[in-house]
């Protein structure tokens, strides 16, 4: 099973692979569950859209996570294993500014910058379809200014 949603900006779905006999047993537990909508050819459309027009563009939000984890490699207090940077996601730690996953959340949430954390010290950037290079400079700029601001505090 795969999801369209993620990185495909389909609004909703995801799609499941199997066996003819695979596919027949899904289809029978999923009616068993109640999942026999009625409009789904709405919500196939966007999937449809999604496969078609999206994938190309996967291409960009890969670069663009490439670029962020990237510089933020090159700030001082950040880790990040360059190798794992595969796709739109970026793993950091943020252990060696001196603050938690949760805080450094908070001071990047105050500048309208989201990010997912893994407590206590990992934090995840995820890039997509609305990112650009301009986001990835600013978040860069956010991250680098936290850096100077925490690095001195700490010396």
């Amino acid at each position: 099973m795969f999801c369209l949603s993620k990185g495909l900006s389909a609004p909703i779905g995801s799609m499941l692979a199997g066996t003819a006999a695979f596919i027949h047993e899904a289809r029978r537990v999923r009616k068993r569950l109640g999942g026999g909508m009625r409009q789904l050819g709405v919500l196939a459309a966007a999937g449809i859209v999604a496969l078609e027009e999206m994938i190309d563009r996967l291409v960009i939000d890969h670069r663009h996570a490439k670029m962020l984890a990237e510089g933020l490699a090159q700030l001082p207090g950040y880790q990040i294993d360059l190798e794992t940077v595969q796709t739109n996601m970026v793993h950091v730690s943020v252990e060696g500014l001196g603050l938690t996953a949760k805080e450094f959340a908070g001071k990047l949430k105050r500048l309208s910058i989201k990010v997912s954390i893994r407590p206590p010290y990992m934090v995840r950037f995820v890039t997509h379809r609305h990112i650009t290079e301009e986001h990835i400079a600013t978040v860069l700029g956010a991250a680098k200014q936290i850096a100077e601001e925490y690095l001195t505090a700490k010396r």
